[in-house]
């Protein structure tokens, strides 16, 4: 897993023309004892410890922190920064101190320690090949000459310019670690086709865009460059700086070959495996290629025996089709002659059904004809139904307006008769009138002459006069009359 540098000053050069480079690996372990919870149901959050601890660092910071470990009694945690010289003054800050929790009255203690580095020393080296029985120290690859190195990044090994720009280079594994001395042999596993048949299993093989990383093993014709390249690689992770001057490592499992993978026997057995394992694939290939021939040339036999089928497949399909277009001729014939048939029959049918349609025909404009006088009779025995009863209502009219004038011509009679009257009575209304005035001035004229009590006894004459009673009658009878006029 690669990483992002920030800061490149620790940084020591490997290679120039590739950009790799060697950075001290700069970890620590930080301890945080844990109090006893008492309360159940409460914990602590790891994730707080963390931050306490980051804080506790600042301005400084961790380039990658994480939880190795954590229990009920601590939490531990592994820490990266970006240099070597920036430990001790991490370590001073946390080292010895506390961590106060919010919810907790105990204080938790922190210890913190650098990193030893898991790598071989000398003495691991020298003993491992002196004590071991299987090993002569004369031969190469029996002896410690050989690194075993893990996790390579395939693109930072791999050529410029390359087709392939995943895959590494042996050359360029050859150009960077010969910068420790005079490299005798190299071997990348994955660049061999052959290894994942061979004996090892364990290899991984090459193939285009699988791998990110690859294992290798170096070979050195001396010890000091054997060590010298041990020395240097112990502690350190693996720095590639682009052209724009950005800045990635990764770091590298570094391991002094116990396996005798380089040595002259290893190499030839591999040598011979290879040849082995080449001659059954020039074997495959050469039964592929004649599997392939046999298979063309069945083909080919297939290929002519069905050209001759498609021969005589042709052939018997022109019989078919010639004797199908007799057939068909002859079918046609007899259809035409069938149709020819069918036609006659057909129209000495559509005569007969016209002859039948013009019986029917005239059947039905005599029946129409039947209903249709049907039809007119009834409407004139109606037309002259209704004419009676009109006749009837017409009779019924003129004799309710002969009764009506007969009622006007009585009422007018009795109208005149007593329009008659009335100028009667007004005729004898005048004449009464006129007589009472006469009266009337006689006999003003009288108690003009005559004393007061013949006075009101004229009066009381006046009242009982009957031409007054007579005119008042009179007078009754014409307003009554009117009135009857009138209305």
């Amino acid at each position: 897993m690669t990483t992002i540098v920030h800061d490149t000053t620790e940084a020591v050069c490997l290679s120039e023309e590739y950009n790799l480079y060697l950075k001290p690996i700069a970890k620590m372990t930080v301890s945080v004892a844990l109090p006893q919870l008492k309360l159940p149901g409460k914990s602590i959050s790891n994730w707080e410890v963390m931050e306490r601890v980051k804080a506790m660092v600042a301005p400084e910071q961790f380039s990658a922190l994480r939880i190795s470990k954590s229990t009920m009694d601590f939490i531990r945690f592994e820490g990266e920064v970006e240099n070597k010289m920036v430990v001790k003054s991490l370590l001073s800050r946390l080292d010895g101190k506390s961590i106060k929790l919010s919810g907790f009255t105990d204080v938790l203690k922190v210890r913190a320690v650098e990193n030893k580095v898991d790598f071989p020393t000398r003495h691991d080296w020298d003993s491992f090949f002196r004590d071991a029985k299987d090993m002569n120290e004369t031969l190469p690859g029996e002896r410690p000459d050989t690194i075993h190195l893990e996790g390579l990044p395939c693109r930072w090994f791999s050529q410029k310019d390359s087709q392939y720009p995943d895959r590494p280079s042996e050359e360029v594994l050859i150009a960077v670690f010969e910068a420790f001395g005079k490299v005798r042999n190299v071997d990348i596993p994955m660049l061999d086709p052959y290894r994942e048949e061979m004996l090892d299993k364990n290899f991984s093989t090459f193939s285009f865009g699988g791998h990110l990383n690859f294992e290798a093993y170096v070979q050195y014709q001396e010890y000091c460059g054997f060590t010298k390249a041990m020395d240097t690689l112990r502690g350190m992770k693996l720095m590639f700086k682009g052209d724009d001057g950005k800045a990635v490592a990764c770091n590298i499992k570094v391991m002094f070959d116990t396996t005798k993978h380089l040595s002259d026997s290893a190499v030839k057995k591999r040598s011979l495996e290879r040849m082995k394992l080449q001659e059954l694939e020039r074997q495959r290939e050469e039964q592929k290629r004649r599997e392939k021939e046999e298979e063309e040339r069945r083909k080919e036999e297939e290929k002519y025996e069905q050209e001759e089928e498609e021969k005589e497949r042709r052939k018997e399909e022109r019989l078919r089709k010639r004797e199908q277009k007799l057939r068909e001729r002859e079918e046609r014939r007899n259809l035409k002659r069938v149709r020819r048939q069918q036609e006659e029959e057909q129209k000495k049918l559509q005569m007969k059904i016209a002859m039948e349609e013009r019986r029917l025909l005239l059947a039905q404009r005599n029946l129409e004809s039947i209903r249709l006088i049907a039809e007119l009779l009834a409407r004139a025995k109606e037309q002259e139904r209704q004419e009676q009863a009109r006749q009837k209502e017409e009779l019924a009219r003129l004799q309710q307006l002969e009764a009506c004038r007969r009622k006007q011509e009585e009422e007018l009679r009795r109208v005149e008769v007593e329009k008659e009257r009335a100028l009667e009575l007004q005729r004898r209304e005048k004449e009464l009138r006129e007589r009472l005035v006469c009266n009337l001035l006689k006999k003003s004229n009288n108690r003009s002459t005559q004393p007061p009590g013949n006075q009101d006894q004229a009066t009381a004459e006046d009242a009982s006069d009957p031409a007054l009673v007579c005119l008042s009658t009179l007078t009754h009878g014409r307003q009554k009359i009117k009135h009857i006029i009138l209305y």
